[in-house]
């Protein structure tokens, strides 16, 4: 296994070499040899799952609003949906200033952008719990908070620039699979589930599943390589890996 293809940087990708970029210093993830990582999938070079990455052709956009330091976190999952989704979009979030081009894009005719957020916390008249028919011409895009949810939080209050959007309430029924992380809620889902959520309310249920296939695979590849054992590669999460990529017309990447 190994990154033996060169990848276009992505949006998340992109954010991540800015945000070194201003560091005072080094930032040190844990794991890997002397904190080692692939630079395409942030996982050990022993653990690279870079042959897989799906990047596919949604209508959908997704617009990831990243807390301070997410982007360089090797568990954060926005990157994730950067590799799956075709437009995808990602923006540093600071409390007292808003990237110009973060503003652009919210106002971009082609766009309907929703905040994707919990309704408990809106007001009613903001909030929708499924996709309205856009005009004609108008492709949906999903505002992720990427944080912590106490930052996602603080994040929602202080970003007047969102007020003016409606806000997308979703039900999960699942229960998070997510390990990377700890929730003290079973029904706080991480970053890449809530997106995949949002494909399939926009009818895009291929990249939601093809986006959930690869979260387990990558999640899989994390902790093996955390406990330092190999990835299984006849395990549940390549199998399903391989079911979903065999959906594929035509296939899309590699098998490892």
């Amino acid at each position: 296994m190994g990154n033996d293809r060169l990848k276009t940087p992505h949006a998340v990708s992109r954010l991540r070499t800015e945000r070194l970029a201003r560091s005072a210093k080094p930032f040190m993830a844990r794991g890997g040899i002397k904190g080692e990582r692939c630079p395409g999938c942030r996982l050990v070079p022993s653990h690279c799952i870079c042959a897989l990455s799906p990047e596919l052709p949604t209508q959908a956009g997704m617009c990831l609003l990243m807390a301070d330091i997410e982007p360089l976190k090797p568990s954060n999952t926005g990157w994730l949906i950067a590799d799956v989704v075709q437009h995808a979009f990602a923006f540093a979030w600071a409390r007292t200033e808003v990237d110009p081009a973060l503003l652009a894009l919210l106002a971009d005719p082609q766009w309907q952008a929703f905040v994707v957020f919990p309704g408990e916390f809106v007001a009613p008249e903001r909030v929708v719990h499924e996709l309205p028919v856009l005009s004609e011409g108008r492709r949906p895009l999903f505002v992720l908070l990427n944080a912590t949810w106490p930052e996602a939080r603080k994040m929602f209050r202080k970003s007047p620039y969102l007020n003016h959007l409606p806000v997308l309430s979703l039900n999960p029924e699942q229960v998070s699979r997510y390990q990377l992380r700890r929730s003290r809620r079973e029904d706080h889902l991480c970053t890449s589930e809530v997106a995949s959520l949002c494909l399939e309310l926009a009818g895009e249920s291929h990249a939601a599943q093809t986006l959930q296939a690869y979260l387990d695979v990558y999640t899989h590849h994390y902790l093996q390589a955390k406990h330092q054992l190999p990835p299984d590669l006849q395990g549940a999460a390549h199998a399903q890996w391989r079911a979903v990529r065999s959906e594929m017309s035509p296939p899309i990447g590699p098998e490892l």
